[in-house]
């Protein structure tokens, strides 16, 4: 199984590219993972939120293929625990899913056709997080996830 983590735009802070570089490194013991940074939309400040995520959703759309499996990482989504995210890994692993496409949307969250093409959606908490933050927090879930299914000591209950 495949992991691809598309991101709306880059990350800037360097305390935040260490994190990211930290878990990423660790995931590759896991699973084959890559990750896929959309450009910002240009020209946003003449536009309206909506224009925005617009264009952000049509640049999510062309990086997916028909059969991927896209889980958004939203404010409105399925507020789970990290084992049950972990069986959800396990689950669509066990299912034969190819490849699973983790969207992290840009400041404006998703379009609609985002939602309507999405197999699932996750928030990471009741609180909001910079679409910045949310990179780290979501790694470290991953991993996490992987060392669950794995039986390793790093999550303890």
């Amino acid at each position: 199984m495949k992991i691809e983590f598309l991101l709306t735009g880059k990350t800037e802070a360097a305390y935040l590219k260490e994190g990211i570089s930290l878990y990423e490194e660790r995931l590759k013991f896991y699973t084959s993972y890559s990750k896929k940074e959309l450009p910002d939309v240009k020209n946003s400040s003449s536009l309206s939120k909506e224009q925005i995520k617009e264009r952000e959703g049509e640049q999510i759309l062309k990086n997916l293929g028909e059969t991927d499996e896209l889980v958004l990482l939203d404010e409105r989504g399925a507020l789970i625990t990290s084992e049950d995210f972990a069986v959800k890994v396990e689950r669509w692993s066990l299912r034969g899913v190819k490849k699973i496409v983790f969207a992290v949307g840009g400041a404006y969250g998703f379009s609609d056709a985002i939602y309507k093409r999405a197999n699932d959606k996750i928030s990471l908490s009741r609180m909001t997080f910079s679409h910045q933050m949310v990179r780290v927090i979501f790694l470290e879930q991953l991993y996490r996830a992987f060392t669950i299914i794995k039986g390793e000591p790093y999550h303890h209950k």
